[in-house]
Formats: structure tokens, sequence, C-alpha cells
């Protein structure tokens, strides 16, 4: 089952497909994140954060999103999805970031640029 990714005002960003990979989508279309663990990895090889318990958290352990139960706001409905690009390989995986303490508190990042961050190619 997809899960849908909010931003900290109720704005669905992303998916979580339900494939080997728990790859993360935008609703463009693009493979741009996938987890492994609670590790937030890009396609770039990049250490994003953490989803930890519905919640993304970014490697400063501030909040960049959540799923809709998580959400502090009312959530927004889910746009129709465009079809899935093909995902580029993926690169080596840098080493992850220690573990901070999370916060309630949201990043000034969005969860979209967040995500964006460990894209390869055009996004």
């Amino acid at each position: 089952m997809e899960v849908t990714l909010y931003d900290g005002t109720g704005h669905p960003v992303a998916y979580i497909a339900d494939d080997q990979e728990h790859s993360i989508y935008l609703w463009s279309g693009h493979a741009v994140a996938y987890l492994n663990g609670e590790h937030v990895y890009g396609w770039n090889g990049q250490h994003l954060g953490w989803f930890a318990d519905g919640v993304v958290y970014d490697v400063r352990g501030q909040r960049v999103g959540s799923i809709a139960a998580k959400c502090p706001y009312s959530v927004y409905s889910a746009p129709s999805k465009y079809s899935k690009y093909s995902k580029y390989s993926k690169y080596s995986r840098y080493s992850p970031y220690s573990r901070p303490g999370f916060s309630s508190g949201y990043s000034s990042q969005s969860l979209e640029d967040f995500l964006k961050g460990g894209a390869v190619g055009n996004v």
C-alpha cells in the first residue's frame, strides 16, 4: 500500500511506493529517495535523514514531513499521480549521520526541497 507524505501544512508532496526498495516519489513521478530501515537515502547516495514513527526528519532532527496521522494540520486530498518515470541506478550509500534527538518543530526546508536533495538528474 502506498503511503502519502505531507509537508508541515498538510499538503501532499510525495509518496512511498509499495515496492521492495520503498522508493519515495514526488507527485511528478520522479523517484528521488528511498528507505533503508529508518534511514532516508537519496538516489544519489546521500543520507538525507530518518523516517521514524510516521515522521520524516532531516539530519538536524527537525521535522520536514509526515504521514497524515502525524501531521499537525488537517491534510489536503492527494492529487492524481503521474506515471512513474524510470528509476536511475542507485549510487553507493554514504555513511549515515549519527541520529540526533528528534524535534517536534519543523525545519525551514520544505519537504519537496529535502527530497530533491537526493535526486539524480533533472527533477
